[in-house]
């Protein structure tokens, strides 16, 4: 047997022992650590934070290394075992840090908002959903003949006919405005309504200076579904005059030959608002540019992405082509924006302009679509729109607006989110853009005529006790967004009829035009909601001050079936007293897919802490 040198054993022994040792935790397979429950934190000044509360770090070969977290601030505070007690109100930017043995560091960050001291909540102002109001009726009365048996009433935000038996003709049940003064002019009646079950009625415009029975117009044997859509009638009146507006929701049977189509017994129709349509005059459009990217320069779409978004744009054809990759997945959800050029135009204040192009998405898309300044945002808009286009389906997206102030760079902007569920990319064809001028003297005067007690033109227009309106996205004709509020039993309920596809089209908004919700300087306030929904439903909870958008809370709400209450504390304090909107912003793809769904709100309270 061969014996080994002495010395030559002992070098095999230690290469033996780098080579175990390059197999192990060596620092070409080292992993790195992963900090998680890291969060942004909220105290009072004076108070102890425990940074490390509910935060840990760990290490695929080290294990649980929490102790060795690092924390830095800006400004600059000391820890002792991850505890602080702060002395300044401010906002601090955390750095968590930790580092393993193989040398791999991860970071994480959070915002530590310190806020002054001040004395214990008191009760700044609590609603009572409990008073009964009156409701204007706006001219509308019910006419039911004795042949008939139903009622109809206004109740629940809305005029509710509830049908036993329809009678033997359409006007033994009627809906009537009478004494509606005209001008020579068009006109346009839509009436938002839904029924329990199908049926029908007939909307008719009768000339009241003749006892002959003569019209200006009618529309007959309009079906009325089980979800809000509008009636419509259309009329042109020649000479001033004075109509009474029927709406006829008797007895009616399209098709004499089908008798069983035709109105049924025992079912609820429940009309939410009418709209009124005056429009007169002319007009005319003169484009002073169009684009439709044949050969189009790539300074034609410029496309932008942050908050983890990632889009891109292209040219297909003759179309501009938007490609999402990503949709964002934190901050805002209009973080992808693409800018259809306007070049060499300016916008010129009290000038009346127009738009219009074509859009396709592979997916299903909504959006806002603006005019506004390219380098200035929405600090220089004039023109705030909105979008949605179902998968495949090509729309045309328009408007029409009088600048309220001069921009000298406009674009067309898309702000581009909410994706519907389970999609994670899109690819969007824009075509056949035009921008123009509008000359003449066209005008239309819109009025709503809604049946409830909140809100402007309702009796507490101006009562401060009962800041409440909604806005609905069909109130400024965008396709989606019908809604109406009330009060009973001591809650206050918000129906969504019909869910838009935008945040902006589904409102519930405390604190509206001449009648804001004030709040005191140099204190802090905490808003408890108590809440629950027919149908689980989320919205965005937001306590922004009038005239401006700079949200002093920003929250999510999601609502159940089971009620819950919802608490939410200001971070900041003002130097005076402000006017703000506390809104509840519900639209979403998801809110559109709900069908109706309502809302009861048990109790809004209002805490004031006073800073000492």
């Amino acid at each position: 047997m061969k014996v080994l040198h002495k010395g030559f054993a002992i070098l095999l022994s230690l290469a033996l022992l780098f080579t175990m040792a390059g197999c192990g935790s060596g620092s070409g397979d080292n992993t790195e650590p992963q900090i998680t429950g890291v969060k942004d934190g909220v105290v009072e000044a004076g108070s102890e934070f425990n940074a490390l509360e509910g935060v840990t770090a760990s290490d695929a070969e080290d294990g649980d290394i929490t102790s060795q977290i690092v924390i830095e601030s800006t400004p600059a505070l000391e820890f002792k075992n991850g505890k602080v007690t702060p002395d300044k109100a401010g906002e601090y930017e955390l750095v968590y840090s930790v580092t393993d043995k193989g040398g791999a560091k991860a970071e994480a960050y959070a915002t530590l908002t310190v806020t002054r001291q001040t004395g214990e909540p008191v009760v700044y102002k609590e609603f009572d959903f409990g008073a009964e109001h009156a409701i204007d009726n706006k001219g509308w009365t019910v006419n039911v003949a004795e042949n008939a048996s139903a009622t109809g009433e206004l109740k629940q935000g809305a005029y509710v006919f509830e049908i036993a038996t329809p009678g033997e003709g359409d006007g033994d049940i009627r809906l009537v405005k009478s004494g509606m003064a005209l001008k020579a002019a068009d006109y346009r009646i839509k009436v938002w309504v839904k029924s329990t079950e199908n049926t029908y009625a007939h909307l008719i415009a009768r000339d009241e200076s003749t006892d002959e029975w003569k019209t200006f117009g009618a529309a007959f044997n309009l079906p009325i579904g089980q979800e809000i859509a509008p009636l419509e009638l259309n009329f042109t009146v020649e000479e001033e005059g004075s109509a009474e507006i029927m709406i006829n929701l008797g007895k009616i049977t399209p098709n004499p030959d089908n008798p069983s189509d035709t109105t049924p017994d025992n079912f609820v129709v429940t009309i939410d608002k009418i709209e009124i349509y005056e429009i007169s005059g002319n007009e005319t459009r003169n484009p002073v540019f169009t684009n439709d990217f044949a050969g189009a320069g790539e300074e034609s779409v410029i496309v932008s992405a942050g908050d983890g978004a990632a889009a891109g744009t292209s040219f297909e054809g003759d179309a501009a082509k938007v490609t999402v990759d990503a949709y964002p997945t934190e901050g805002g959800v209009w973080s992808i924006k693409a800018d259809i050029a306007l070049p060499e135009i300016a916008i010129e204040q009290g000038t009346k302009y127009y738009y219009s192009f074509k859009m396709n998405a592979e997916n299903g898309q909504s959006g806002e679509c603006l005019v506004e300044s390219a380098s200035q945002s929405d600090a220089n808009r004039v023109h705030f729109n909105g979008f949605s286009a179902g998968a495949g389906e090509e729309i045309e997206v328009s408007g029409v607006f009088t600048a309220d102030s001069a921009v000298a760079d406009p674009v067309i902007r898309l702000q581009i989110g909410n994706p519907s569920e389970g999609v994670t990319s899109n690819s969007i064809l824009i075509d056949d853009v035009v921008f123009g001028v509008v000359e003449g003297d066209l005008e239309t005067v819109k009025t709503i005529d809604a049946f409830t007690a909140y809100g402007v033109g309702s009796v507490n227009e101006s009562n401060s006790d009962y800041p409440w309106s909604t806005f609905n996205g069909t109130d400024e004709d965008n396709e989606r967004g019908v809604g109406t509020i009330w009060n009973e039993n001591g809650s206050f309920f918000y129906r969504i009829d019909q869910g838009g596809t935008t945040d902006w089209l589904n409102k519930l908004i405390c604190g509206y035009g001449e009648n804001p919700l004030t709040l005191e300087a140099d204190s802090y306030y905490t808003v408890e909601i108590t809440a629950k929904a027919d149908k689980n439903v989320s919205c965005g909870f937001y306590l922004n001050p009038l005239g401006g958008w700079d949200p002093r809370l920003s929250e999510r709400i999601d609502f159940t079936t089971q009620e819950q209450t919802f608490s939410f504390t200001t971070t900041d304090t003002f130097i005076m007293d402000m006017d703000f909107e506390m809104l509840f912003q519900f639209g979403s793809e998801e809110t559109a897919q709900l069908g109706d769904v309502t809302i009861e709100i048990s109790n809004i309270t209002i805490y004031q802490m006073r800073v000492n």
